[in-house]
């Protein structure tokens, strides 16, 4: 993996993302299985106030210690300078799961380098579980009560291999289709996740994740994760993900597997 930054610049970032994703922590768990109300957003998408609360909590810290950098998130858009740098930040990925009292969602903390993600970190606030990936450097997982130990699996084929997908509503008309072939040839599926089955495929624990109409902030954390991990992850067509990527995601654990994924996506 080639390095695009210094070791103290990558301590730099990574302190910081630890940071945000610390104070989102404390600022999520207080919520979590209450009585908490959510909005429906201009795509129907749930909004809590603990999406809002984590996402204004880190982004100040951002604006405190890097004002330099620019911030993307899902609540509150795009703020700051013009920069090669963007953090790029989802409070609360898989509101509906934190809404229903399932610890499946998670915290999201990206940097990206010139439109391309080079560290990312997944947290989940209730299990104390977290992911870390940067570029040029092995995946570590963090966790006190689970465990879990970083490596993606090799399969000998995808009959053999476990497909998620968070929920067969985020397929579009003209990828659903896709996405059933490949059903057909795989062990078997497994719904719901959102970022939490990134984790488990960085785990080893599964194989193939399609999905589509994916934003950066659903999928900038995740890059790094998967990858340092052992996994690829790309677009339908197998290209690198980027910010103007058409929303299509395609994790796996064994990058021998991607020809014989793709051609029943294509």
């Amino acid at each position: 993996m080639k390095k695009i930054m210094s070791e103290a610049v990558l301590d730099t970032a990574l302190a910081v993302a630890e940071a945000c994703a610390d104070a989102a922590r404390r600022s999520v768990v207080p919520y979590f299985r209450t009585s908490l109300q959510a909005d429906a957003k201009f795509d129907d998408s749930p909004v809590t106030r603990a999406d809002r609360e984590a996402e204004r909590i880190m982004r100040t810290l951002l604006e405190e210690r890097l004002p330099e950098h620019a911030i993307l998130g899902e609540e509150g858009g795009r703020s700051g300078m013009d920069s090669d740098w963007l953090w790029v930040l989802d409070p609360i990925d898989g509101t509906r799961a934190f809404l229903t009292g399932r610890p499946t969602f998670g915290t999201l903390v990206s940097l990206f380098h010139r439109g391309r993600p080079v560290l990312g970190l997944i947290d989940q606030p209730v299990t104390g579980e977290r992911w870390i990936g940067i570029e040029g450097r092995p995946t570590r997982f963090v966790s006190d009560r689970l465990p879990g130990r970083i490596g993606t699996r090799r399969r000998p084929g995808i009959a053999e291999a476990e497909l998620s997908c968070t929920a067969p509503e985020i397929m579009t008309p003209a990828h659903a289709p896709r996405f059933v072939r490949l059903q057909e040839h795989v062990r078997r599926t497994s719904w719901g996740g959102d970022c939490y089955a990134y984790g488990l495929l960085a785990l080893g624990q599964i194989d193939i994740i399609a999905e589509c109409t994916m934003k950066p902030w659903d999928w900038g954390a995740l890059v790094p994760v998967v990858q340092g991990a052992g996994g690829s992850m790309t677009d339908w067509q197998g290209q690198p993900l980027g910010l103007e990527s058409d929303g299509t995601v395609l994790a796996c654990g064994d990058a021998s597997l991607l020809p014989e994924i793709m051609a029943h996506l294509s």
